[in-house]
């Protein structure tokens, strides 16, 4: 496999290609003035949100508007608006890191992530100088808040099959809107809405900016939720609302298309911001585990609680290796595109829907770990664990709807493969070269030759054997199955978990590389402990998806033969992971938290 260059590295190429370290992105690496935006997001987190958990959750009037205004005013809003709309004009990267910081934040992360993203962007990157100039300096400080209406009662992950209607009124100056849409989150108090609906008879869906001011626009009392109950979450009702024809955002028919690449950003966005959550709840959990006293002893010296700790923190430590990784990517995609003569507005939407495959595995991986996490730390607590008074358990009911938030993780899972063949189909993405080298390495005598002993070689051989084992599986599916894989979802979900695992494995590895050549081996043991704990976990994660894959579609000599190879790219030398484990624990518990 070849080494790529930053600059041209296309999204899914992961697969394909090996990166050099130098050319990845980590936490690590954030400049003074990025580091001094995060601070602010927890300094403000700790003074305005923390102690108003229970207030928020309750809904009290008024108070969610009002912390929305104070994060405006200290800039939060307008970290990704271009400094002539009033903004701060930064990177992917660094909206990645306040995604992060503020995920912590429960109820007030969710809004405020509506408001940034879903509710703001659609209008900065495909409205016109018009209608930025109106809306983007209001909604960069808060002033204006924003929600994003698409979701309806039966259009879920089938968005482009929504029933709201759009009719160009008798004198051609309105659009006059029909219909219904649910799950709207800020639908209580947003000024302006995203609005997605059909003109006339039209096959895809049209935008629309629609100001609460226009008038026909109703709502339901707020939805009771499982979790995230400080959100303002309603349906909203357009009867006969009359929208002015200047307000059609983009293109007629080209609002599926706004849909999906405005969902490729939240998607990577809620990642960073599950990171963050999962980080909060590790703090608590090392916590509490330290202060918590059994048989005469702090639980934490107990191995059954260091390995949950490590394992915790061991998934959050490979999540956010990936989540920078491809935030880079998607920023040096964008000063490429510029630097090509591309509109700034186009690029940003252009660069995020190159590492659409990227923003899909992370939005399952992200949301993921922090499921574990929340879980995890239930257990850490015990019996205080389940009651409602503990810190658990507003943090585990809040982190179950980011598995369906952003499309459902199936319905990423799925597209995750169904992106990486459409591309291959284009000639985007050659997977087939290095699928058929594969196949005949398969019929070849292994190579022992002189084993490479230098520090990561044995690691980055094993990432190349799973990158193999992916291709063996996915190239066999679309040889044998053909036009009827796009049905078989079970053996799809199995080769996105293959590519997934291998995706976040290498980018684990690839952070800890840097940080060794930044800091030095003996400085970075706990991060070498954690790419080799998780690399255990994809190798055994691979072989299982790949068995199962296999044996749902090969069959006699075929399945025989494949399965060797299986065995043959899953393969890795003894390590201890329970004494890695032990190391990274110490860790957290000398430090108190979460100290990656």
């Amino acid at each position: 496999m070849e080494t790529t260059d930053k600059k041209t590295i296309k999204g899914g190429e992961f697969l394909i290609t090996e990166t050099a370290f130098q050319d990845v992105f980590i936490p690590e690496e954030f400049d003074e003035e990025q580091n001094m935006i995060a601070q602010t997001c927890r300094d403000f987190l700790a003074a305005e949100v923390y102690p108003n958990l229970d207030r928020i959750d309750a809904q009290e009037e008024g108070l969610m508007q009002s912390l929305m205004d104070k994060a405006g005013e200290l800039g939060i809003l307008g970290v990704s608006i271009p400094e002539e709309y009033g903004g701060f004009g930064k990177n992917f990267n660094t909206s990645m890191l306040v995604a992060d910081v503020i995920g912590a934040g429960h109820s007030f992360a969710v809004a405020l992530s509506a408001h940034t993203g879903i509710g703001t962007l659609p209008i900065l990157y495909y409205g016109t100088p018009e209608q930025k100039s109106k809306y983007i300096p209001k909604l960069g400080t808060g002033e204006w808040k924003a929600a994003y209406c698409l979701t309806e009662p039966n259009s879920g992950s089938d968005a482009n099959s929504g029933k709201t209607k759009a009719k160009l009124s008798a004198d051609g100056k309105h659009y006059v809107i029909n219909g219904q849409k649910m799950w709207i989150t800020n639908g209580g108090f947003a000024d302006v809405f995203i609005v997605f609906a059909k003109i006339d008879d039209d096959a895809n869906l049209t935008a629309f900016i629609v100001e609460r001011e226009f008038g026909g626009i109703t709502m339901n009392p707020e939805e009771h939720k499982m979790g995230i109950k400080g959100s303002s979450t309603r349906q909203v009702f357009f009867n006969d609302c009359q929208v002015p024809v200047e307000n059609m955002l983009s293109e007629r028919q080209n609002g599926f298309k706004i849909a999906v690449n405005i969902l490729n950003i939240g998607r990577i966005k809620l990642a960073a911001a599950a990171i963050g959550a999962s980080k909060a709840v590790i703090d608590t959990a090392v916590n509490y585990s330290n202060e918590r006293i059994q048989f005469d002893r702090q639980i934490s010296k107990y191995g059954a609680i260091r390995y949950k700790l490590a394992e915790m923190a061991t998934k959050v430590y490979a999540v956010e290796s990936a989540n920078y990784r491809a935030g880079q990517n998607i920023d040096d995609a964008y000063d490429a595109l510029v630097a090509g003569g591309m509109d700034a507005g186009k690029a940003k939407l252009k660069s995020t829907e190159q590492f659409a495959v990227e923003c899909a595995i992370l939005k399952v991986w992200g949301s993921e770990a922090l499921d574990y996490v929340v879980d995890e730390g239930v257990q850490i607590y015990g019996g205080m664990g389940f009651s409602a008074d503990a810190p658990m358990d507003r943090a585990y009911r809040d982190a179950r709807i980011n598995r369906i938030f952003e499309g459902t993780n199936e319905i990423n899972r799925l597209l995750t493969v169904d992106m990486m063949l459409k591309r291959a189909m284009k000639g985007e993405l050659d997977l087939m070269t290095p699928a058929t080298a594969v196949a005949a390495e398969l019929m070849s005598i292994p190579d022992f030759g002189e084993e490479d002993t230098t520090l990561f070689a044995a690691e980055k051989k094993i990432i190349r054997n799973l990158k193999k084992a992916t291709l063996m599986v996915a190239g066999a599916a679309v040889q044998k199955l053909m036009m009827s894989l796009s049905k078989e979802q079970e053996i799809l979900m199995n080769i996105a978990d293959m590519a997934s695992y291998v995706y976040v494995a290498e980018s684990a590895m690839l952070r800890t590389e840097k940080l060794v050549n930044m800091r030095g081996e003996p400085a970075c043991e706990g991060q070498l402990n954690m790419m080799r704990i998780y690399l255990v976990e994809a190798v055994d994660a691979v072989q299982k998806a790949g068995k199962e894959a296999l044996w749902a579609f090969a069959e006699g000599d075929e399945q025989r033969m494949m399965m060797v190879g299986l065995k043959r790219f899953t393969k890795m030398d003894a390590f201890n992971v329970k004494e890695a484990r032990q190391k990274v624990a110490q860790q957290l518990i000398a430090a108190n938290k979460y100290c990656y």
